[in-house]
């Protein structure tokens, strides 16, 4: 069986693809806003293994509430955050998870959520482009995202662009702000407690599928001993 390619490779090379259409000067605030972020990110206050995650209730795209208690009731919880439904790619990495992730995690009886501050009703697009089959919420407000320490705001120059498109990112995600997510992998054993926790300033840089299946498969190998 041939091993599949990595999703940071899968993610380059479609950059790269898309760098060769791109208008110079979009792409040069594409890279400056990633290199800023990768610069000045406080990772420090990035959620981190062994913290106690309070509860929380995220709003599934069909408008089901999901509560922690619930979500970690039958085992692990898996929350991959990204940006908003339209984000390149987010649209590259939902699906490789679906293929390389959302199988073994369901064997694991663990539960995946994708989470995003984009409204229900926005958000539901990209599960229903790639037929996604686990969660897709909205965490309302970037309300744990917040709590996870792991929000960015535009840059200038990446907020004139949003304007001169006509649909500044505030109204594409219903949020009205200029806040995102940065990508990351947060694990939650069913005490509540992060077992694995990545966060990537880099929006092009996306935590592998074998690194969050490796941390449920240590949690499950826990509560079977």
């Amino acid at each position: 069986m041939t091993q599949a390619q990595s999703l940071d490779r899968t993610l380059a090379e479609f950059q790269a693809k898309r760098a060769e259409t791109m208008p110079a000067d979009r792409l040069k605030i594409n890279v400056d806003q990633r290199r800023l972020l990768v610069e000045t990110a406080d990772r420090a206050a990035f959620v981190k293994v062994g913290d106690t995650v309070q509860p929380f209730t995220l709003t599934e795209v069909d408008g089901e509430a999901l509560g922690l208690e619930t979500l970690l009731r039958d085992g692990p919880l898996v929350l991959i955050f990204f940006r908003f439904a339209g984000c390149p790619a987010c649209n590259v990495a939902l699906p490789y998870y679906n293929r390389h992730l959302a199988p073994d995690l369901n064997r694991l009886g663990a539960t995946l959520i994708g989470v995003s501050p984009q409204v229900p009703g926005k958000l539901r697009e990209i599960k229903e482009r790639h037929d996604l089959d686990f969660l897709i919420a909205t965490d309302a407000d970037n309300a744990l995202a917040r709590r996870f320490g792991i929000l960015y705001s535009f840059d200038e120059a990446s907020r004139r662009v949003s304007l001169e498109s006509g649909s500044p990112i505030g109204e594409v995600t219903g949020t009205g702000t200029w806040e995102l997510p940065m990508p990351t992998a947060v694990v939650i054993d069913r005490s509540g407690t992060v077992r694995f926790a990545d966060v990537s300033p880099d929006w092009l840089v996306r935590t592998e599928p074998a690194d969050i299946i490796a941390a449920v498969q240590a949690i499950t190998t826990r509560a079977a001993a």
